[in-house]
């Protein structure tokens, strides 16, 4: 019965912090790790250690996976290269220089378990990633700070491992950066491949299940499906759990249903609130049990309290520098890339011009170069499609540039980076991974629960602070109205083929050779909140709104192109919204409506993949299209 009644208590304390946390304007994690350390240290409580396997096999994969899945697949594709030098290079160095100074101050602790105790302090904590999203600053730095969060993980505790090795093997040399650098990179690669796997064929079976609590519930199954074979074979079962993820992230739109996917979300985000608030949670409550053990060796606490320090600010020395030298390295490849593109698009140019020339190439010349019109014609479209290839790769390379150029990473931007870069829960529940048989290991884990504790009280506290004072760009939240027309172009042009287009073209006699974006967009919200009616009244009549708009859309832009194409208006049918709904039944119209949807959504996933679009863009009119859909799938069991 007692931890069925701690278990309910914590989450009543993780309940009230979410409640205190937006009135007082500090991070609920930051008041639980304060609640957790307040009862850890009274003296009715006992000293308290939570199982290090239970935070790093059960806890930490569903959280990385959610975070993948969340990740817009185009913007981490965009930061691979910054997220990759802050996740390896980075964790690399850190940890040598952790390691060669500890044991320059404490000779008994050896190279190996220094650098153990540098890859324990390697981890960025999420925590930081919460309060640069409510101060606001840009999305390119938040994309940034989560890819790292998402991957050096895994690398410090696979650097964690073999430094351990190394350390009771008593072998110096075992840690040779070459072999740590194959054996990091082997890792990853046995978990990339489980991990691709794992998504590929997860999502595919996840557009099998159409219910969507059993959807769910295989979701939830997911990251542990990848992460416990890609650990059994030797690779990383958190970037195994990771890639599932962004995998899942990239394919979900398009092969799972709406439902299926909002209800999921919802869920996933309880999961994702109980697991992240338990951590530091029981962080807390650790603390008591590692301050006792370490208070009876010389120098106590006062001695670890000082290594943690000069060790904490090291840390924070050596990102700062290595994030100064990666902006320039960036800001190079940059220019680089856009002279690229420059060359290319001249090339892309010249090329049309020749494939227009040789598009008027007479009869006597392909009879002198003994070719037929069908086989130049055949040569001709082979050349076109490569053509389009090119220009589509190109543009895409035009539209990371405009990314990079309208979110700039600066000095302003980079002081965010280094002072987001804190320690936390995850660094306590890898310290405690360290082997029994480490020299001083109550003093290591002391090191890492002060380190992590003052990181994410100073540095958590103060990043508002610093963030007000440094200026950085800020993210808009808006998209522009340059940005919002061409979206609605591409989500108009997706409607031309539909069957909803044909069955109005049957109806009138005439092509619909454009079409407009459902008002739908504009009035699903009113639809939705008009609370005097009951539930299933309420869905049905926001989904007649939804058929209504549509149909009226499509006559409308139906009747504008007969009119544009037969100025005499001989033949033209004038037909009224109910005529066009007396010819097809209320089922197959919702038919015709879901099928335009999901031809919208296609369109929208397309552009993505091209990056045309802001990911707060097509977030926005992916969500949108979503609630139509639901909204219509809802009511087909609705009576009117």
């Amino acid at each position: 019965m007692e931890p069925l009644l701690i278990a309910v208590a914590g989450m009543l304390i993780i309940v009230a912090c979410q409640f205190i946390a937006p009135k007082v304007g500090v991070a609920s994690p930051l008041i639980l790790l304060v609640v957790g350390l307040a009862i850890g240290f009274l003296p009715q409580v006992g000293a308290i250690e939570i199982e290090p396997h239970i935070i790093l096999e059960m806890v930490l994969p569903p959280l990385l996976f959610s975070a993948a899945v969340r990740m817009p697949t185009m913007d981490f594709r965009r930061e691979m290269h910054a997220v990759a030098m802050l996740a390896i290079p980075l964790v690399f160095l850190s940890a040598f220089a952790v390691g060669f100074v500890i044991n320059w101050l404490v000779p008994a602790i050896s190279l190996p378990w220094g650098v153990a105790l540098g890859a324990v302090l390697s981890p960025t904590d999420a925590v930081a990633i919460s309060i640069a999203k409510r101060s606001g600053v840009s999305h390119r730095i938040i994309t940034v700070l989560e890819g790292e969060g998402l991957f050096n993980d895994a690398t410090s505790l696979v650097l964690l491992s073999a430094a351990m090795s190394a350390g009771l093997a008593a072998d110096e040399h075992a840690l040779n950066p070459g072999l740590l650098i194959g054996k990091v990179a082997l890792a990853l690669g046995i978990a990339a491949a489980i991990g691709w796997v794992v998504g590929e064929v997860g999502v595919r079976l996840r557009a099998l299940i159409k219910e969507p609590s059993a959807d769910t519930v295989f979701s939830f199954t997911m990251p542990f499906i990848a992460s416990i074979p890609a650990e059994h074979l030797g690779g990383s079962g958190l970037v195994a759990a990771v890639v599932a993820g962004l995998v899942v992230s990239r394919r979900r739109a398009a092969t799972i249903s709406a439902m299926n996917r909002r209800f999921s979300q919802q869920n996933w985000q309880t999961m994702t609130l109980v697991l992240e608030s338990g951590i530091f949670l029981t962080m807390g409550l650790q603390a008591f049990g590692i301050v006792e053990e370490t208070a009876a060796f010389s120098g106590g606490l006062a001695f670890a309290a000082f290594l943690a320090l000069t060790l904490g600010t090291l840390i924070m020395v050596i990102r700062a520098v290595f994030i100064a030298l990666m902006f320039t390295w960036l800001d190079h490849r940059h220019k680089r890339r856009q002279r690229r593109y420059e060359a290319e698009a001249a090339r892309i140019e010249r090329f049309e011009k020749r494939m227009h020339k040789a598009s008027e190439v007479d009869a006597d010349m392909l009879e002198a170069r003994d070719l037929s019109p069908e086989r130049w014609e055949e040569a001709l479209n082979l050349y076109r499609r490569r053509l389009k290839r090119r220009a589509r790769r190109n543009a895409m390379r035009g539209s990371d540039l405009d990314y990079f150029e309208n979110e700039p990473l600066g000095p302003r931007e980079g002081s965010v980076i280094v002072w987001a870069g804190m320690r936390g829960a995850i660094t306590l529940a890898a310290a405690q991974t360290i082997s029994t048989h480490a020299p001083m290991r109550a003093l290591l884990l002391s090191i890492a629960l002060f380190i992590a504790a003052g990181a994410l009280v100073i540095q958590g506290l103060t990043l508002p602070a610093l963030i007000r004072l440094v200026k950085p760009q800020m993210a808009t939240g808006d998209i522009t109205e340059e940005e919002r027309a061409r979206l609605l172009k591409v989500m108009g042009s997706a409607l031309v083929d539909t069957a909803l287009a044909q069955a109005i073209h049957e109806v009138d006699g005439k092509t619909l050779l454009s079409a407009g974006v459902s008002r739908t967009l504009s009035r699903l919200g009113h639809a939705l909140t008009d609370e005097a009616m009951g539930e299933q009244v309420r869905t049905a009549h926001a989904a007649d709104r939804v058929l209504t708009d549509i149909l009226q859309d499509a006559t409308t832009q139906a009747a504008a192109s007969v009119s544009e194409t037969d100025d005499d208006g001989h033949g033209t049918v004038d037909l009224s919204e109910e005529e066009v709904e007396r010819s097809f039944t209320r089922d197959q119209i919702r038919e015709l409506a879901l099928e335009a949807i999901h031809a919208q959504r296609d369109a929208l996933l397309q552009a993505r993949d091209e990056g045309i679009f802001s990911s707060a863009a097509l977030e926005g009119a992916l969500a949108r299209l979503d609630n139509e859909e639901i909204l219509l799938v809802s009511s087909s069991g609705v009576g009117h």
